[in-house]
């Protein structure tokens, strides 16, 4: 987790109270480790941490992306049930999540185990979507979230929607594109 926190006190006004916040969490074992920048030099090597995380997960080989939503809640529900459920249907799978805390919204993109080819690994997309769409439906949560459906989850709405929910957005479509110029073959076919 990484939280950037700012006032309108003086610089370092806010280190003591984050400092105790982070000193409970510890010790009732909330949180494992924790780091406090204590530079603007620190601070900007956290967040590109961050924002090198499809870079790290690249690297380690083709992931299963998934941008789904659960109620804030259900978050770490989500988590170890995807965990579990994948690690039982393919051994060795690692679960790679991240996301925005505060939301429900998380990147869950496995990826496959050391020692298989990625090709190996993506045959098997169908399978592992379905998985986590199905808990991420059980939990409440739609299995498109920030980054919309698109092309990639325009059939698995079929499956996720009812018929009422699926006519919903056509009619709603066909109010505002009646011509269907604004993302043709996106969400609706």
């Amino acid at each position: 987790m990484l939280i950037e926190a700012a006032g309108h006190g003086e610089p370092g006004t806010l280190r003591s109270p984050i400092e105790q916040l982070l000193s409970e969490a510890l010790e009732k074992g909330l949180v494992i480790d924790g780091v406090l920048a204590d530079s603007e030099a620190k601070r900007l090597r956290l967040w590109a941490l961050r924002e090198g995380q499809a870079e790290a997960q690249k690297a380690g080989g083709a992931g299963i992306k998934h941008d789904v939503s659960v109620p804030v809640s259900q978050v770490p529900e989500f988590i170890e049930r995807a965990d579990a459920a994948l690690a039982h249907a393919v051994p060795g799978i690692r679960p790679f999540a991240f996301g925005h805390l505060g939301d429900g919204n998380i990147h869950y993109n496995p990826m496959p185990p050391l020692g298989i080819s990625s090709g190996q690994f993506i045959e098997r997309r169908s399978e592992i979507n379905r998985i986590v769409h199905d808990i991420v439906a059980d939990l409440g949560g739609s299995i498109s979230a920030e980054h919309g459906v698109g092309q990639l989850r325009r059939s698995e709405m079929l499956r996720y929607k009812s018929r009422a929910e699926l006519n919903a957005l056509k009619l709603l479509k066909q109010a505002f594109d009646p011509h269907n110029l604004m993302n043709p073959g996106k969400v609706i076919a």
